[in-house]
C-alpha cells in the first residue's frame, strides 16, 4: 500500500498541566462518539496544550462546545500515513528541507503491522507551499 499525505484541521486547547487532564477531555469525546486521528499533548510554560484532529470537525466542535472548552483552530497540519520502512519520514522531511519550509514540529510513530503513520506541522503561512511540494 502506498504512502498517504492529507491535510487535516486540528484544534488545540489549553489545560492546568496535573494529572488527568488530558483523560477527562477523551472520555467526554468518547462519550459524544467523537473519534479522533491524532491527539497529542505537550507540556507549555506551566499548563499543558492538547492537540486534537478529528474524523469529523463538526461533531468536535459540537463536544467542545457542550462541554465549555475554549479551542483555538481549525488550523492546518499533515497527516502521513503508510509502510514502515527505513527513512520513511526522512523522505518527506527531506522534501520541505528542499524546499525551504521549516517545520514546526512532527511526531511519528510505528503502528504495528507494518504501518507508520505521523502528524507534521508547518507555520500555517507555510501550508499551501508545503501541500504543493508533497502533492496533497
Amino acid at each position: 500500500m502506498a504512502d498517504t499525505i492529507q491535510k487535516v484541521d486540528y484544534f488545540y486547547t489549553m489545560v492546568p498541566d496535573k494529572p488527568g487532564e488530558a483523560a477527562r477531555m477523551l472520555a467526554v469525546l468518547r462519550e459524544a462518539g467523537v473519534n479522533l486521528l491524532v491527539f497529542s499533548g505537550f507540556p507549555e510554560g506551566r499548563r499543558g496544550q492538547l492537540d486534537f484532529v478529528p474524523a469529523d470537525a463538526g461533531a468536535f466542535r459540537q463536544a467542545a462546545k457542550k462541554a465549555g472548552w475554549k479551542l483555538t483552530g481549525p488550523k492546518r497540519a499533515f497527516l502521513l500515513q503508510g509502510e514502515d520502512r527505513v527513512g520513511a519520514v526522512a523522505e518527506t522531511l527531506g522534501k520541505l528541507a528542499a524546499a525551504k519550509i521549516n517545520v514546526t514540529a512532527i511526531d511519528a510513530v510505528c503502528a504495528g503491522a507494518g504501518r507508520y503513520g505521523a502528524i507534521l506541522w508547518v507555520p500555517q503561512r507555510d501550508v499551501g507551499r508545503a501541500a504543493k511540494v508533497l502533492a496533497v
